[in-house]
């Protein structure tokens, strides 16, 4: 490992380890490397810091990351300790650290033969052989699972499985995504195929809703024993078979039928067997063109599926509208094979630069009843709605999204090249999008033929509507609101009180943006001494109550918790919002509530201006923690809250404490602090607070001015609010006078 590395794990800088090189005659001596940039041996610099008092900052996951790529690509240990994990996560904490303080010999020997007791569910497991080598990587995974759970090893496993292969453009579907889907499915679906099941996230899912009989198929051999050890660890007492192969060119399960099927499949592949699979009996519904490859996906799952099963599947807009899958739609409509299309809003899921979309399939019984209509849903609708507390002009009006289209191509389904959810899915309000969704598809179901249509929201299309010579399937074309679903008055109404409501929060935002006697510091920059949040933690002045590992919800089982409090998340803290979440969003670690004065950390640092860092107050007080939160409480005696929130939330200092390039995870171990008298820090932290006053004031102006912009054009378009009467205005040039 390099200077640079140790100094992470250590929580220093890099100038520290330099002091350490030159001052400590035993500190370890460079194994490998140059004279310039020398190379450390691991065990020896964790020894030596373990005698020095200095605890790693790095998180369980981190270490294990770490410990894996040092040992350099080629040496397949990753793909070995896959079963490891999922024998390890059957012993307590206690059997965990005793094995971990074992001799590499005798440590090497356990570790092969608990891992011998995995199942035959996880593909290519057996034999299972570690080497001397390895004993760093099962002591670091061992750990791992003890501290952070048995699902984080399994993401770091596959994360370097997945960088050492050519696994590029495949991620993982959001947790809350895979819940929603998976509560599409009828309650008595117990028989589940996922053939494109990636990282299990959807199959897990299913498991939580009661499945019991769970089938998935990935090409990549390392997501079919991600796969597998996540369903042994979610669901134990499920029936499981997951194999490797494609799907389409090589089915599995070519003589099962299920219940239902959930699937992510690749986008735009082009390469899915158009030529050799021409004449497969799959393909009821029609040929799929060769650039539609997520039609052939969508035939598989109806194939596999029982007379009235249901498939819910995760496909990109550009479906919805392409002349090319023209027939093959219509013919899925004319059917009654479609059931359902939901627009979900961009940066939900990857791939984040577009909205993908939510079709709902049910396979034609024999005899059964004829389905005459679609439901349509705008879920995009979610993110138009502003911050919560603000008006939206979501009831009158929608966006065509009929020209959005194209996708990135991925190799494999719902899988992922990193160990975490996207951080703004991670954040995104999956609980008020779910609302949304089930409770029109409850309705549709329950009576179709007397749903009644939420303009804005949803939509019931008869098919006859549907048939035409574009055969548009696209939400937002079908839901949007017309001049007929608008009352006149309410809309005025509406305008009227957005813009009492701007005009409270535009002297809200000058009230926080005046002056106040900003004044230079003098010639030049203040300097100051500083220290890590580490160091603090070690003279007393703060507690890290809890260090949240990005991507992972613990070890404490797989279902959600029922919790009788608000949860603070990720995204309250960018939006300056109270706590919004619910127990989806609940971290399995979050048994310390929040208290005013904590002081709240996002775990994943975003590319925009939105805060990092928030003092809690009265609102949050009791909250629980949602992921990708860390949670500091200082001492009040020595450190000002909202100094400390202030400083840790500093560009500059956010950058040298992360890590990640799509991602990027922030160790608040490594975050700096000035030290500086506690009357001093008080006064720096007023002023922190009024800057959050500001970037909130700022936020929920933005909202309300964006709303009130388009409930008035909807009106001004739709006919029904005429423009004010325009005053005479002296001296105002003629429109028709010509000048020389």
């Amino acid at each position: 490992m390099t200077a640079a590395e140790i100094s992470r794990i250590a929580g220093v800088t890099r100038a520290t380890v330099s002091n350490w090189r030159r001052r400590h005659d035993d500190f370890p001596a460079p194994s490998a490397g140059t004279e310039t940039s020398p190379l450390y041996d691991l065990p020896a610099v964790q020894a030596w810091l373990r005698g020095r008092g200095h605890t790693s900052t790095a998180s369980p996951a981190e270490e294990l990351r770490t410990t894996l790529r040092l040992l350099g690509p080629g040496s397949g240990v990753a793909e070995r300790l896959f079963p490891l994990v999922a024998a390890a996560s059957r012993r307590t904490p206690e059997e965990l650290a005793e094995l971990a303080a074992m001799p590499d010999d005798q440590l090497i020997a356990r570790a092969e033969k608990i891992a011998g007791e995995l199942p035959a569910a996880v593909p290519e497991a057996e034999p299972v052989r570690y080497g001397p080598d390895d004993a760093g990587a099962v002591r670091a995974l061992l750990g791992c699972v003890r501290e952070a759970g048995p699902q984080a090893a399994v993401d770091v496993l596959a994360e370097r499985e997945l960088d050492e292969g050519a696994a590029s453009g495949v991620y993982q579907t959001p947790e809350g995504l895979a819940l929603l889907m998976a509560r599409l499915l009828p309650a008595n679906a117990t028989r589940i195929l996922d053939p494109a099941c990636g990282s299990g996230t959807l199959l897990a899912a299913a498991a939580r809703q009661g499945a019991r009989e769970l089938f998935g198929q990935d090409s990549l051999p390392v997501q079919g024993r991600r796969t597998a050890v996540r369903l042994l660890l979610a669901a134990p007492e499920a029936e499981t078979a997951i194999r490797v192969g494609d799907s389409l060119r090589d089915d599995a399960f070519p003589d099962v039928t299920v219940d239902a099927v959930l699937c992510n499949p690749p986008f735009g592949d082009r390469d899915w067997g158009h030529d050799e699979l021409a004449y497969d009996p799959r393909w009821a519904y029609g040929l799929p063109p060769r650039f539609e490859s997520e039609l052939a996906w969508v035939q598989h799952a109806l194939a596999h599926l029982e007379p009235g099963g249901h498939a819910v599947m995760l496909l990109p807009p550009a479906l919805a509208f392409r002349s090319s899958g023209r027939r093959v739609r219509a013919e899925l409509i004319r059917s009654g094979a479609l059931r359902a299309v939901v627009s979900l809003p961009a940066r939900a899921a990857y791939p984040l630069h577009i909205g993908l979309q939510i079709w709902v399939f049910q396979r034609p019984e024999p005899g059964g009843t004829d389905r005459t209509t679609v439901l349509f849903v705008d879920g995009e609708g979610e993110q138009r709605d502003g911050a919560p507390g603000t008006a939206s002009a979501t009831d009158t009006a929608t966006a065509d999204a009929s020209t959005r289209g194209g996708s990135r191509s991925r190799r494999s389904g719902a899988s992922t090249s990193s160990s975490a959810t996207p951080a703004s899915a991670a954040s995104f309000d999956w609980a008020g999008l779910t609302d949304r969704v089930l409770g029109q598809w409850a309705a549709f179901t329950t009576a179709p033929d007397t749903y009644a249509d939420e303009p804005g929201v949803a939509r019931a299309v008869p098919l006859v509507d549907l048939l035409d010579d574009v055969v548009d399937v696209t939400p937002a074309r079908h839901v949007r609101a017309t001049a007929a679903d608008i009352d006149p008055a309410a809309l005025a109404r509406r305008v009227y009180d957005l813009h009492e409501q701007l005009a409270e929060q535009v002297g809200a935002l000058a009230t926080a943006s005046a002056s106040g006697g900003w004044q230079p510091s003098g010639a030049s920059a203040r300097e100051w001494r500083t220290a890590t949040v580490s160091d603090l933690a070690r003279g007393g002045a703060l507690t890290v109550l809890r260090a949240a590992t990005p991507g992972t919800r613990g070890s404490k089982g797989p279902a959600a918790p029922a919790v009788d409090r608000p949860v603070l998340t990720a995204r309250d803290i960018s939006a300056g919002n109270p706590p919004s979440g619910t127990a989806v969003d609940l971290h399995a670690d979050a048994a310390q509530p929040v208290a005013a004065g904590d002081v709240l950390v996002r775990a994943i640092a975003g590319g925009d201006a939105a805060a990092m860092t928030r003092v809690a107050d009265d609102r949050d007080a009791g909250a629980l923690l949602g992921q990708h939160i860390h949670l500091l409480r200082p001492d009040p005696a020595r450190l000002d809250p909202w100094f400390l929130a202030g400083f840790l939330g500093a560009e500059d200092n956010i950058a040298s404490a992360s890590t990640g390039s799509s991602l990027v995870h922030v160790t608040p171990g490594r975050l700096r602090v000035p030290l500086l008298p506690l009357e001093e820090q008080r006064r720096y932290g007023e002023a922190f607070r009024r800057v959050y006053e500001l970037r909130a004031a700022v936020r929920r102006t933005a909202d309300l001015a964006a709303d009130t912009a388009a409930t008035l054009t909807t009106g001004l378009t739709a006919g029904v609010l005429l423009p004010p009467d325009v005053p005479d205005v002296p001296n105002t040039p003629d429109p028709n006078s010509r000048t020389a």
